[in-house]
């Protein structure tokens, strides 16, 4: 696992979040320990699900309607203990998500009525990753390019949606993209603050996890070693673009 970190913290810190996450638990796992420390220095954190997470299980007995039920409460529970402000859900198929025109409307819809300066979602270039025995679930890799697509130009362009225009979503530029990739980033959080309550959030996702002192350690490994790189306890490393 390469870090590259050009830029750090330092004071960067966003007025508004948009947080996009193909599943619920996603954008936990990715930006939990960031989402918590913005949130209590005031930053106003909202996150857009767009899967029902309806297939994420190994239990033969549940249905899928009753595992979407169960994921939308857990996530939930965990944004509300991150100190979200809200969360959207589009309900999208799980493992059927596409890029397509349909999903980037929506996307766009909830960038103009969220109006964020800094969405977080994952790279969308991040297919495998060898070191952590890792293929990338396509529903993350169609949300990341939806979303890259939404943020530019969909979200900036008045002509782009005209429909959205008529609900009274005015256009909006957000101003800049955190993108979740294992092997490239060039910005880093320090989270050494805020890891446990990265944890006690992603506990709350109890349908996914079967051992939480095996996922603890596997976070805090992660934690470990972005923060290493730019010389914090605990980071958490993105790809950053700031658009111009």
């Amino acid at each position: 696992m390469q870090y590259n970190i050009g830029m750090q913290h330092n004071d960067f810190l966003p007025k508004r979040v948009l947080a996009v996450g193909a599943h619920p638990d996603d954008i936990d796992y990715g930006y939990a320990g960031s989402i918590a420390k913005w949130a209590q220095a005031g930053t106003e954190v909202s996150y857009l699900i767009l899967t029902d997470g309806s297939k994420g299980t190994a239990d033969r007995a549940i249905t899928s309607r009753k595992l979407s039920a169960i994921r939308r409460r857990e996530q939930e529970a965990a944004a509300k203990h991150l100190g979200a402000k809200e969360v959207f859900f589009l309900d999208y198929v799980d493992g059927e998500l596409a890029v397509t025109q349909e999903l980037k409307r929506d996307i766009v819809r909830y960038i103009r009525r969220v109006k964020p300066d800094t969405v977080l979602v994952f790279d969308p270039t991040v297919i495998y990753a060898p070191e952590r025995g890792f293929i990338n679930h396509p529903d993350h890799r169609a949300a990341g390019q939806a979303t890259l697509d939404a943020v530019f130009p969909l979200a900036r362009d008045h002509l782009a949606f005209p429909e959205l225009l008529q609900d009274g979503l005015e256009s909006h530029k957000v101003a800049t993209l955190l993108l979740m990739n294992f092997e490239r980033q060039n910005f880093v959080v320090d989270i050494t603050g805020t890891l446990a309550q990265k944890i006690s959030a992603l506990a709350l996702h109890a349908s996914q996890i079967s051992d939480m002192e095996a996922e603890r350690a596997k976070v805090t490994t992660w934690a470990e070693a972005a923060g290493k790189a730019a010389g914090y306890r605990y980071a958490e490393a993105f790809m950053r673009v700031d658009i111009d």
